[in-house]
């Protein structure tokens, strides 16, 4: 049975623990005088970087800050990267306004085949012939979901049946009886097509799986699809070209503790 988590343990069995990729900023303590700072509060526009999970993130700052009201507007898959807002201290009461508003996403969805997970966690099945697929066909595809639709979310997803995830479930191999939500896409644009491999964008309001729009995208082909990369772009008006890498947040934690350091030497 295909497991939610097997990319990401094949990852770090490889690579390591994910944490250990940002900097060595485990080892910075930071002043009483910058924790007071994001205790206060603070908007944080950050590149979540691939193989880290939203959570991944929150907990790094949270052990480099050590405070403990944190968190993000908006989950990210492993697999995805791009914007991640993280709000600390009294800002964290402005996380459902910005998980409310559209989110943007540009990525890649592979045609021929269908993954459990409906992205790369899982290994690509029931592989189809797509040589009949052409570019207009594709395109008439994807004007199906445009406006209000309802769609299915992934059975390996964080929503919760009685407290607990659906993913958990699905690896129990129980059965899942999954409603349809609405859902609001305001644009999906064929961006470029290299079959297997399309290239899109789109602009969603919240509570969209992409993952999902893939596989449905897939059905409506009759060939089959999965997503094969995601990148967030943007979150209403704020956008991913003003966020910058954990590890760049880490480089700049460190040069102000240096001058907060200097400042109570002199």
């Amino acid at each position: 049975m295909s497991k939610k988590g097997t990319y990401r343990q094949k990852y770090i069995a490889k690579t390591g623990d994910v944490l250990s990729h940002a900097s060595s900023g485990m080892r910075l303590t930071v002043s009483k005088e910058i924790q007071d700072e994001y205790e206060e509060g603070k908007m944080l526009l950050l590149d979540k970087p691939l193989h880290w999970t939203s959570f991944d993130v929150v907990k790094k700052l949270r052990s480099l800050l050590r405070i403990k009201k944190i968190g993000h507007a908006g989950t990210l898959d492993p697999l995805a990267s791009g914007l991640l807002i993280i709000c600390t201290g009294k800002y964290t009461k402005k996380i459902n306004d910005f998980m409310a508003q559209e989110k943007e996403y540009t990525g890649s969805i592979t045609i021929g085949a269908v993954t459990p997970t409906y992205d790369l966690e899982s290994l690509p099945e029931q592989q189809k012939d797509y040589s009949g697929i052409t570019e207009s066909m594709i395109h008439e595809a994807a004007k199906k979901f445009v406006g209000e639709i309802e769609q299915l979310p992934p059975v390996y997803s964080a929503l919760k049946k009685a407290g607990t995830p659906l993913y958990e479930l699905a690896r129990r191999g129980e059965e899942i009886e999954l409603k349809p939500r609405k859902i609001n896409i305001q644009l999906f644009e064929i961006t470029s097509i290299e079959l297997p491999v399309i290239h899109f964008k789109v602009v969603c309001s919240t509570g969209t799986y992409i993952r999902s729009l893939a596989n449905d995208l897939g059905v409506a082909l009759g060939c089959g699809a999965y997503l094969s990369g995601l990148r967030r772009t943007a979150i209403g008006e704020t956008r991913v070209d003003e966020a910058i890498g954990v590890s760049e947040f880490i480089e700049e934690l460190e040069v102000l503790q240096g001058k907060s350091k200097e400042i109570k030497e002199d």
